[in-house]
């Protein structure tokens, strides 16, 4: 149980948390569509109530370096967990670096299940060095080292990015790759891109939002059926000449064929190491090649017997997968763990785009629930999301609304997922509407907190809408395609976020401290603080200040 706090018994009302996906501050407005939405509710809450501004990427969230983008999952994992964990990209790259990773028992039963069959290791994964869900550099040195070991054979069927890296450059990691893999062929060494498509498109869905995905990405790879070309770089290009304005994420499956023959397909006797680090869009794949007769998402037409592993593993508590390569980051006493401990009931709530991340990833990649715990999940549509940027805003606020009217709930957790999902579609106007809707659900949310008595502290888990074009680098400016149009930037931000205290119960007596270096990991000890606990002592400092 949580300590109480000598010198503050804690607001009389619930906490909440509201995590605004995808919300950035950006040192200028230039290309924002946060800047150029109507927003006066979130106009007022920066004019009037404490703010702070807090690191959400890099090393504040776990990432390697302070280049490398934040994101929903580590996001969520710093702001549960309240304290900072090295995360996926950073465990993969330290355990390649050490030699580590060859020396596991998992990599070993790859490169045996691969020599003992066909002789053919196949890799699944997102195809970039965005180092969001994976780094190309991670499938070329398992390569290399399945070469080195004596695997004949290696398929990759790579899954196109475009929304962690610009929006078209699929041919500035297809080809250099390409050319790569040919100056491996020698002494009897194979390998070929197998198989491909847009990562909104195949194989990569979460959240059993859309399992045709997941079934167009298992017809591609594994049964190797789909529209045949004799490369991947050529796929590529005929692909954005028969859709014209379609952005790589979104392009369709595609597979690469010799004499009408798919030169991957997924057979018996085969190895599979599906590459990506991050869990949520691996999962459901996983579940594809682990699950038995059970299975019932869609009909699989054959299921090839093979070694199959991923990077890590992705939920510990349904064992997926169960052979990994590299083990996940043990994330211990999380908010809601000791919040659970202390008899604290809580409240979660998202739609399904991001109902993962205010549950599993904020409870420390926990997919249950812990004592006192009520979730809450508003399904998603499945259409584009910038044909439909308000989202599920609405419905979720009206949960919150209900959730806090009940009086049940000491501390309540939502996300709203718009910034982030329209964001990354690169539709200017689309992402300003779906700030405005969020601005618009802030609006309905708030006074629901005041009448119960209650604080929010509202935040965000990244940015994104904060850049929507890609900035010339010397001028700031927006860079310009060819046609005069701007280049639409899909990937996330490096920029902070912001932290809003609002309160209208405590007569002025709660601020904010700014701390240097302050990220997302010092939110859960500020909650504790705002219930009249102290934090705990694995988590980083609270913020609040009490005058």
């Amino acid at each position: 149980m949580l300590q109480k706090l000598p010198s503050f018994p804690g607001i009389p009302g619930p906490v909440v948390v509201i995590v605004m996906d995808g919300y950035g501050v950006p040192k200028n407005d230039v290309g924002s569509a946060i800047a150029a939405a109507k927003k006066p509710t979130l106009d007022a809450l920066f004019a009037r109530y404490p703010h702070v501004l807090l690191r959400a990427h890099g090393t504040a969230v776990g990432m390697p370096s302070d280049e490398d983008m934040g994101n929903s999952e580590v996001g969520h994992n710093a702001i549960g967990a309240g304290q900072v964990y090295s995360q996926g990209a950073a465990l993969v790259a330290g355990a390649i670096a050490s030699g580590a990773i060859w020396q596991g028992e998992a990599w070993q039963q790859i490169v045996a299940g691969a020599k003992a069959g066909r002789g053919v290791l196949h890799f699944i994964g997102l195809f970039s060095d965005g180092n969001v869900h994976s780094h190309i550099d991670h499938l070329k040195a398992m390569v290399l080292r399945a070469r080195d070991e004596g695997v004949k054979a290696v398929r990759i069927h790579a899954l196109l990015d475009g929304r962690d890296v610009p929006e078209t450059s699929a041919l500035e990691y297809v080809e250099p790759f390409e050319a790569f893999l040919t100056e491996l062929q020698a002494g009897g060494f194979d390998a070929q891109i197998a198989s491909g498509g847009g990562r909104m498109t195949i194989t990569m869905d979460r959240y059993d939002a859309n399992w045709k995905m997941v079934e167009q990405g298992w017809h591609t790879h594994v049964l190797g059926r789909g529209e045949q070309f004799a490369s991947a770089s050529q796929a590529v290009r005929a692909l954005r000449e028969q859709h014209p304005g379609t952005i790589d994420q979104d392009l369709p499956a595609f597979v690469i064929a010799r004499d009408g023959q798919p030169v991957g397909a997924i057979e018996d006797g085969d190895a599979v190491v599906f590459y990506n680090f991050r869990g949520d869009r691996a999962i459901e794949i996983t579940r594809a090649f682990e699950e038995g007769p059970a299975f019932d998402k869609f009909d699989r037409v054959r299921v090839p017997k093979v070694t199959y592993a991923g990077m890590l593993q992705y939920d510990g508590d349904l064992k997926l997968p169960k052979r990994f390569l590299v083990d996940p980051p043990a994330i211990r006493d999380t908010m809601s763990e000791w919040l659970s401990k202390s008899g604290v009931a809580q409240f979660a709530c998202s739609e399904t785009q991001k109902f993962g991340h205010v549950t599993y990833f904020w409870n420390g990649n926990r997919s249950n629930k812990f004592d006192g715990e009520t979730w809450q999940e508003v399904p998603s549509d499945v259409v584009p999301f910038e044909q439909r940027p308000w989202m599920k805003a609405a419905e979720i606020t009206d949960a919150m609304i209900a959730a806090l009217r009940s009086g049940q709930y000491k501390f309540l957790r939502c996300n709203y997922a718009n910034g982030d999902m329209v964001g990354h579609s690169g539709h200017f106007r689309a992402a300003t509407m779906s700030i405005e809707a969020v601005d618009l659900a802030l609006s309905r949310l708030l006074p629901a907190i005041d009448a119960a008595g209650g604080v929010a502290l509202i935040t965000a888990d990244h940015g994104n809408a904060d850049e929507m074009f890609e900035l010339d680098k010397k001028t700031k400016q927006p860079a310009q395609n060819p046609d005069g149009s701007f280049k639409a930037k899909t990937a996330h931000t490096l920029n902070p976020v912001p932290l809003i205290l609002y309160d209208n119960v405590s007569g002025g007596r709660l601020g904010l401290k700014a701390v240097e270096g302050a990220g997302l990991s010092n939110i859960a000890a500020t909650v504790a603080n705002l219930m009249g606990f102290e934090k705990h002592d694995a988590w980083d400092g609270s913020l609040l200040e009490v005058r």
